[in-house]
């Protein structure tokens, strides 16, 4: 079997253990009663008479906070708990392999929670006749928002046996990524020091999500995702590695 086969073979049967417990369940009708509260309450979707799903893409990062963590949290802190992930490495497949499988079965289920929010979509275009094309780039962006967020969360997971551990640690890292660019952030650090101030709002993932919910797709936006999720699948796998060693 290839290497991309055998990352399939554990993407698979991650799912396949999503479908076993009512976690997958929990997670899908929370985050889309978190989405219809904030989109249609707090962000005032009627009051606004605009077509469009500003207030969807506005709180979505931060209901990601919130839950991507708690996917997260039991990747590899469960399979260490249970002894299971000495049996997973024993396997005949890489460490990066089955961390990048766990990863993509992870990346799948959001996938899966971010399309059933298709009413939301209906709907505006029920009211109005909204720019579509934009609407698409802002459900990539949200994608891109979930895929960093759960290379921070698995890496986390790995590092430790306790999932409540794992979900404190995904949610203060993915914290400081989602507010760096606030002006309350950004005008405190530059205070001190200006440069720095611009580099924090440059690292930030809500900087970046922020020109995908505008239309705009470019080229060192998708490279940012793209590395960050690099960086934390990397030091996934040093960590699972290392921990193999001990």
């Amino acid at each position: 079997m290839s290497g991309i086969g055998r990352t399939l073979a554990v993407a698979r049967r991650e799912l396949a253990s999503y479908a076993a417990t009512p976690v997958a369940v929990v997670f899908i009708v929370i985050f889309l009663l978190l989405q219809g509260v904030m989109t249609f309450n707090l962000g005032g979707f009627f009051a606004r008479d605009q077509a469009d799903l500003v207030p969807f893409f506005s709180f979505l990062p931060w209901v990601f906070l919130l839950l991507v963590p708690a996917i997260t949290m039991r990747l590899w802190a469960e399979e260490r708990r249970l002894g299971t992930v000495e049996l997973l490495l024993t396997l005949p497949l890489r460490q990066s392999e089955a961390v990048l499988g766990k990863f993509l079965a992870a990346w799948a289920f959001c996938a899966v929670a971010l399309a059933l929010t298709f009413p939301f979509w209906i709907t505006v275009n029920l009211l109005g006749s909204p720019d579509n094309g934009v609407i698409a780039c802002g459900y990539l962006g949200a994608l891109l928002v979930a895929g960093a967020f759960l290379s921070v969360g698995a890496a986390m997971s790995a590092a430790t046996k306790n999932q409540v551990i794992a979900f404190v640690l995904a949610l203060a890292i993915c914290f400081v990524f989602a507010a760096a660019a606030y002006p309350l952030v950004t005008d405190f650090i530059a205070r001190g020091s200006p440069a720095l101030a611009e580099f924090v709002r440059r690292i930030s993932i809500g900087e970046r999500f922020a020109n995908f919910t505008r239309g705009v797709i470019e080229a060192r936006d998708v490279i940012y995702f793209a590395s960050f999720m690099l960086f934390w699948l990397v030091l996934n796998t040093v960590i699972i590695e290392h921990r193999k060693a001990d």
